[in-house]
C-alpha cells in the first residue's frame, strides 16, 4: 500500500519562503520519479515540479521556475520542494505523488500554502 505524507505548508506573506517535505513508504522509492503537485481552489490539480528517481533530472512548471527547487534523499525516502519568493498565485494545496499519476490513484490529504499580506 502506498502512503505519501505532505507537511511544511503555512501562512507566509508574497515574497517568503516555505520548505514542503513528503515521507514515502509501501515503494522501492528510489525506482520512481516523483512530482510535486498543487490545486487551487476551482482549479485542476497541475504538477509543479518533477524529479527522476536518481534526482538528476528535474522539471518545473513554468511559473516557479527559478523560484521552486525539488529535491530527494533516497535513503531517508524523502522529498522536499523549497519555494521561495511566494506569490499569492502559489496559495493551493500541496500534494506529492508518483511522476504521471491519474486522478483515479491514490492522494494524501496533501498541504496547504496559503500566500497573503
Amino acid at each position: 500500500q502506498v502512503q505519501f505524507v505532505e507537511s511544511g505548508g503555512g501562512l507566509v506573506q508574497p515574497g517568503g519562503s516555505l520548505r514542503l517535505s513528503c515521507a514515502a513508504s509501501g515503494i522501492i522509492f528510489r525506482f520512481y520519479a516523483m512530482g510535486w503537485y498543487r490545486q487551487a481552489p476551482g482549479k485542476q490539480r497541475e504538477l509543479v515540479a518533477s524529479i527522476a528517481g536518481t534526482g538528476g533530472m528535474t522539471n518545473y512548471l513554468d511559473s516557479v521556475k527559478g523560484r521552486f527547487t525539488i529535491s530527494r534523499d533516497n535513503a531517508k525516502r524523502l522529498m522536499y520542494l523549497q519555494m521561495n519568493n511566494l506569490q499569492p498565485e502559489d496559495t493551493a494545496v500541496y500534494y506529492c505523488n508518483k511522476q504521471g499519476a491519474r486522478a483515479e490513484d491514490s492522494w494524501a490529504q496533501g498541504t496547504q500554502v496559503t500566500v497573503s499580506s
